[in-house]
């Protein structure tokens, strides 16, 4: 059970970072069980539904005539380019272990790249993801800096809904001593390393709050323009309908 289930009670704050005088339950998916070895795998089979396949050229490697010379000639067996007059002639063919020749195994289309996963263990990942947002230590273990808010998870009032403009959304979530991690967002941006730069996905980040609201009023606009911050509804979250 999660650490959060000691503390039922969360006070709702409202968006000068004020105590609204109310409190409600904390959610039974709080108390579920923190599992990140099922988090994990799961997270790592649904990932794998995103690939696209590859495979080299059926013909690379064999793009030339070559046959062994066969024994008696004091030479590896391996297949030969035929013909003279080239330093090409005569040289080994075809095999993984020569120069132009093709790869161990060539890689196919027909690969198994996708995975089926239960809908019972994405949602029991999903239950284990949230409990483990409600306990500090975890957190900030994941480099999320909390420090300075009041509860874990923060709860406010529903005027927050309503912002439409970014300046408002700054200015509740510098109040809310939520900037912090908004700033490290920023410090750490940096080029990606790899071949990802030259395929639309130059810079890497850190990610920052999570927005869980339940009526979009505005907030989806408020709050998209603000690096490492997303926002998702409350069901599509994995809320109870």
């Amino acid at each position: 059970m999660s650490l959060a289930a000691a503390r039922p009670l969360i006070t709702v704050y409202d968006d000068k970072n004020a105590s609204a005088g109310t409190t409600v339950c904390l959610p039974a998916v709080f108390r579920a069980p923190v599992r990140p070895d099922i988090v994990s795998k799961i997270h790592n089979e649904i990932a794998k539904n995103k690939r696209q396949p590859y495979c080299v050229n059926v013909d690379a490697g064999h793009q030339t005539s070559a046959e062994s010379w066969g024994t008696g000639r004091a030479v590896a067996r391996i297949p030969r380019v035929r013909g003279g007059g080239t330093h090409r002639s005569g040289q080994g063919a075809f095999g993984n272990m020569c120069r132009g020749g093709r790869m161990f195994a060539p890689t196919k289309t027909w690969r198994r790249w996708h995975r089926k996963v239960n809908t019972a263990q994405k949602r029991y990942a999903i239950c284990s993801a949230i409990a483990a947002t409600g306990v500090p230590a975890l957190v900030m273990a994941k480099g999320h800096q909390i420090q300075g808010i009041s509860e874990v998870p923060l709860v406010v009032a529903d005027k927050v809904q309503a912002f439409s403009k970014t300046k408002e959304a700054v200015v509740f979530l510098r109040r809310n001593k939520a900037w912090a991690d908004v700033a490290k967002v920023y410090s750490t941006r940096r080029m990606r390393a790899g071949k990802g730069k030259l395929r639309n996905r130059r810079h890497v980040q850190k990610l920052g709050p999570l927005i869980i609201y339940d009526q979009d009023q505005g907030l989806t606009k408020a709050f998209r323009n603000i690096p490492g911050v997303d926002t998702i509804q409350f069901h599509l979250a994995g809320g109870e309908p």
